[in-house]
């Protein structure tokens, strides 16, 4: 399975950051041990939401979506 997930920081809770990953466990420890540059400085984080798709496509075709205008718009409301 592939992931597109949505994670929230603790400390600042305004920031969110959006990307995809076949280990999303793996992925959030990377985001929480400062491994990821554009995340690094509002560590620690949370998941918000992930979804499941079976493809690496299909992820990143849904990534793409939430880091647009519209797709920004659905996530707000949404989740």
């Amino acid at each position: 399975m592939f992931y597109t997930y949505i994670i929230r920081s603790v400390n600042h809770p305004e920031q969110r950051y959006i990307g995809s990953t076949s280990d999303l466990k793996s992925r959030l420890a990377k985001h929480n041990a400062g491994e990821v540059p554009h995340t690094s400085k509002f560590k620690p984080w949370k998941v918000e939401a992930y979804f499941a798709f079976e493809t690496k496509e299909k992820a990143a075709a849904f990534e793409a979506y939430l880091k647009t205008g519209s797709g920004y718009a659905f996530a707000k409301r949404h989740f």
